[in-house]
């Protein structure tokens, strides 16, 4: 059994061979896509090029302390804020177009 430190979670045991993994048929056309187009040369630099690359978006989500949302979800929670705000009767819409007139 191989433990890797980690530096935000502890430590996390692994228990499966780590010269192998299964990949997803759709995985699979991922990595071919990524060795046809880029400077990657094995299906192991495109690996850990991708966890890197997960380390580095997660850790720096860690340290904004949000939770990241779907761009569906922001834009949900932008509509929903301009239904509830309101200056004096007008909408925050008919604002931003009477700004376009001038």
């Amino acid at each position: 059994m191989k433990v890797l430190a980690l530096r935000e979670i502890g430590h996390f045991a692994y228990t499966q061979p780590m010269n192998s993994i299964r990949l997803t048929p759709h995985s699979e056309e991922l990595l071919q896509e990524e060795l046809a187009r880029g400077p990657y040369r094995t299906p192991e630099e495109v690996i850990e090029r991708a966890l890197e690359t997960l380390a580095k978006k997660e850790s720096t989500t860690s340290a904004a302390g949000s939770s990241s949302k779907t761009p569906a979800e922001a834009v949900d929670d932008i509509l929903e804020l301009q239904k509830r705000n309101r200056l004096r009767g007008l909408k925050i819409q008919d604002l931003i177009h009477e700004g376009h007139k001038y």
